[in-house]
């Protein structure tokens, strides 16, 4: 009996801290204690996920009747933003599960394309990441050289700042106010 309860206790490693974490030797990149860590943390994301799911679901079936059109639109906007974050939470929770696979089959914690260290602030800071901070430099910088050989020519404010012959520098924006909505009432 006391030989079970001894592989249990090695098999559950102690609770690290954030602190700990980031303290600990390079020799110590993920291993049970470090993956445990982040286990309980994309696993709380997943669970804070779901239940903002939940609760846009209950959201949604109230039906809140409004005869003001002000009131209405402005109902519906809400209903659309928050819809648009259940959205973007959706596509959150796909790359979280990832994250809870990778865990599994040893390989989080390392990049996808070089397979080196991420490293654990980057790891800290947004757990379901599975690029180093390099890689994603890379590729960030490979998407904007792959826009302008394509014809774009980067930020707007690059554009009016340096000036394109399109744009004519800053004096191509309009100077008097857009007035929203002025055809609307006859």
């Amino acid at each position: 009996m006391a030989a079970k309860t001894a592989v249990a206790a090695r098999k559950q490693p102690r609770e690290l801290t954030e602190e700990e974490i980031l303290k600990a030797p390079e020799k110590d990149y993920m291993n049970d204690a470090q993956l445990a860590f982040f286990r309980k943390r994309l696993e709380d994301i997943r669970d804070q996920i779901l239940r903002n799911a939940d609760d846009t679901g209950e959201h949604l079936r109230e039906n809140e009747i409004t005869t003001d059109p002000s009131d209405r639109a402005t109902l519906e906007e809400e209903y659309t933003l928050e819809l648009r974050t259940r959205d973007r939470e959706r596509k959150l929770l796909k790359k979280v599960e990832k994250s809870l696979r990778m865990i599994e089959d040893g390989s989080y914690g390392y990049c996808e394309e070089p397979g080196e260290p991420i490293g654990v602030p980057r790891l800290i800071a947004r757990p379901m990441t599975t690029l180093s901070i390099e890689a994603q430099e890379r590729r960030e910088a490979g998407g904007l050289r792959r826009h302008r050989e394509e014809g774009g020519h980067g930020s707007w404010r690059a554009l009016i700042d340096v000036g394109h012959p399109d744009l004519d520098g800053p004096q191509a924006l309009p100077t008097q106010p857009l007035t929203v909505g002025a055809n609307l009432v006859a």
